[in-house]
């Protein structure tokens, strides 16, 4: 029965194809985004394309909960750390204009900072550099009231003169600090703002009439067909804002006039233009695209598998680049397998989406699809309702995990953390927990011989925590 309704729910979610999706392709891809969706695991859009030809260009869910307004494929998100291809993008082009050198140190532009005295553009852009990372740093003692700027992160270590975390090259550590200081640069350098320069000289040149860098909540606007980014207030299914009190996260709000390392926002179809100007050397040089792709290696021989502002995977055979973020509400994902020439361009605006890269790679190559992502079955309330208690730790005393039903759903969390974590059913004992990125999550129950009833907590086939039913 329930196989039954899964097989149902696919055959409805194919039979929706707009008129120019007819391929088998592309009724697969669609499939795939459907079921997502109908589990609380994809709100966005996206564009897949293979050898230049788009197979897959679609929104899914809504843009705004209060208006119901869905997601198409003009639909403007914010990028998160997608943003920095665009920041370094720039930096690249600075240097085509002989305005700077890769390996100036950063103190030439920036002086305040004198004192971090080896670390230069390329540590910047490679995440070698060791800055301290300013998200945490200002987090226990920034204004929180007070929307922060490039400026205010600036002055706030030119008032520190923090230490570097490790010697500049030694290491290659991911670091937000590092593209908002490449955002300052590009202020000083060209004499225009950042929002000023990447549009000049990136996204007009490539007719990218939807994407343009923007602070919301700094300076908002209205934008016509603009996606909110949302996360699920506590304890609930209600879609909320993430500094909101339904969840209460103020990083989003006080760092929201930081740029550099995300604030770009666009569309999946702009963002395409952008991918196919790299593939085609439109806006790049081949040397520039060659040096913005580069695979490096720390002072200790190790690889850098990030080049600017991508991530990029080479070896025998093989070459990809993009990159992926996730930042107040939206999760973002952009790759180019160069050898393949295949495109996948996914923008959401749920904190907690994902999408099944294995399948749609799948699906281009015409293999068997496996099953990435467990299918939702039906169970009914009270099927569920049994499994909800406070269950004994069986290793900690002092802690009880704590299930909960609701709308469909069992809720976990322990008496000492609120994880507030959902999980859905995949079969009449276990379920699916929605998490960032997908990564997984099984939660499962077994009755003993002595009849009471065991929880299981697993992550990826291994169980990391049990308990047996102690209080319903």
């Amino acid at each position: 029965m329930k196989r039954l309704f899964f097989a149902a729910y696919l055959l409805a979610a194919t039979a929706k194809l707009c008129p120019a999706q007819t391929n088998k392709q592309s009724a697969q891809l669609d499939s795939v985004f459907n079921v997502l969706t109908h589990q609380n695991q994809f709100n966005g859009s996206v564009i897949i394309a293979d050898k230049g030809k788009i197979i897959l260009n679609k929104g899914y869910g809504f843009s705004n909960e209060q208006t119901k307004q869905q997601n198409n494929s003009q639909t403007i998100f914010e990028l998160a750390s997608c943003s920095k291809q665009f920041t370094a993008a720039a930096i690249v082009l600075l240097k085509r204009q002989g305005k700077l050198n890769y390996d100036d140190k950063i103190a030439k532009y920036l002086p305040e900072l004198k004192f971090w005295d080896k670390v230069t553009i390329d540590d910047l852009l490679r995440h070698t550099s060791g800055l301290p990372n300013f998200m945490s740093d200002m987090q226990d003692v920034w204004d929180q009231t007070k929307i922060a700027t490039n400026a205010d992160v600036i002055n706030f270590y030119a008032k520190r003169k923090d230490t570097l975390k490790f010697e500049p090259k030694s290491r290659h550590q991911y670091n937000n600090t590092n593209y908002a200081i490449l955002a300052s640069i590009i202020e000083r350098v060209s004499g225009k703002t950042y929002a000023e320069f990447l549009s000049q000289h990136i996204f007009k040149p490539l007719n990218m009439k939807s994407t343009f860098v923007y602070n919301r909540r700094e300076k908002p606007r209205k934008i016509s067909n603009y996606a909110t980014g949302y996360v699920w207030a506590t304890n609930t299914f209600e879609k909320v804002v993430a500094e909101g009190p339904g969840y209460n996260d103020k990083l989003v709000y006080y760092l929201d006039g930081v740029v550099g390392h995300a604030k770009v926002n666009s569309t999946v179809e702009d963002l395409f233009k952008w991918v196919t100007s790299l593939k085609t050397n439109s806006l790049f040089t081949q040397k520039e695209f060659e040096e913005m792709t580069e695979v490096t290696q720390t002072s200790t021989g190790k690889n850098i598998a990030y080049g600017y502002g991508f991530d990029v995977s080479k070896r025998e055979g093989k070459f990809s680049f993009g990159h992926t973020g996730n930042w107040d509400g939206y999760t973002s994902f952009i790759y180019q397998n160069v050898i393949k020439d295949r495109t996948i361009i996914i923008l959401e605006n749920f904190k907690l989406g994902t999408y099944s890269f294995k399948n749609i790679n799948e699906i281009l190559d015409n293999q068997p699809i496996s099953t990435e992502f467990k299918p939702m079955v039906m169970l009914k309330g009270v099927e569920m309702e049994k499994f909800g208690g406070t269950y004994a730790d069986e290793k900690d005393t002092t802690e009880h995990h704590i299930i909960t039903y609701k709308q469909g759903h069992l809720f976990y969390n322990t008496d000492k953390t609120n994880y507030d974590m959902r999980f859905f059913p995949i079969s009449s004992n276990e379920f699916k927990a929605i998490r960032q990125g997908g990564a997984d999550g099984i939660l499962r129950f077994t009755k003993l011989d002595d009849g009471k009833l065991k929880m299981e907590m697993l992550q990826d086939g291994e169980v990391i925590g049990a308990g047996t039913l102690a209080k319903k």
